[in-house]
């Protein structure tokens, strides 16, 4: 499955659950419910997936964790917060560096419509 299809999948979940739950809940339970949602569409999906960091020749163990890998390829970052800005990008943007990713999937679940709280983000500078 191609990059494109996942994120397909992935946005059609989110809208589901949102859809079901609405606005105003915690991030775990978005988090919770996408991941049922996605094992139930057949994907492979890792629920917060430590993500050591390498400095130089040395893997820290800094207690960094994805929210959802879905297909080992895709991230997703869930939030449940007034608007997005700029530093949930930037964590977004350093978990695919760290995690050698392309494609990020950055979802706000409180807003009333989904489509306005995605972003989708791309890691020009994959390895």
């Amino acid at each position: 499955m191609i990059e494109n299809q996942i994120t397909e999948k992935v946005i059609g979940c989110a809208i589901k659950v949102h859809q079901n739950l609405g606005p105003g809940l915690l991030e775990s339970a978005y988090q919770e419910c996408l991941f049922y949602e996605l094992k139930k569409e057949g994907l492979k999906v890792e629920k917060e997936k430590p993500l050591p960091l390498i400095y130089e020749d040395v893997k820290l163990e800094c207690g960094y964790r994805l929210d959802l890998l879905v297909e080992d390829t895709i991230i997703v970052e869930i939030k449940s917060v007034e608007a997005l800005n700029d530093i949930h990008l930037a964590q977004v943007l350093t978990y695919l560096k760290l995690n050698n990713s392309r494609i990020g999937l950055l979802i706000n679940f409180n807003v009333l419509q989904l489509v306005k709280g995605l972003k989708r983000v791309i890691n020009k500078y994959k390895n």
